[in-house]
């Protein structure tokens, strides 16, 4: 399932994790959990570029 559809799904403090640690080779068992919980699924331990691109734009401040 595409990012788009599972980040609003998301619990808050993986996504906060998320953000805090962008670009992660990998990510611990709680985010994991609420990432598959949410729909989504890791590749070898952590997310796609595409993703983590994704997380960077949704957290970025609008003017």
């Amino acid at each position: 399932m595409e990012i788009h559809l599972w980040w609003r799904e998301l619990d808050l403090p993986a996504k906060q994790w998320l953000r805090e640690n962008t670009e992660a080779s990998e990510v611990p068992g709680h985010v994991l959990t609420a990432v598959e919980a949410a729909g989504g699924s890791l590749t070898g331990g952590s997310l796609t570029q595409r993703e983590w691109d994704f997380i960077v734009t949704q957290s970025e401040f609008v003017d």
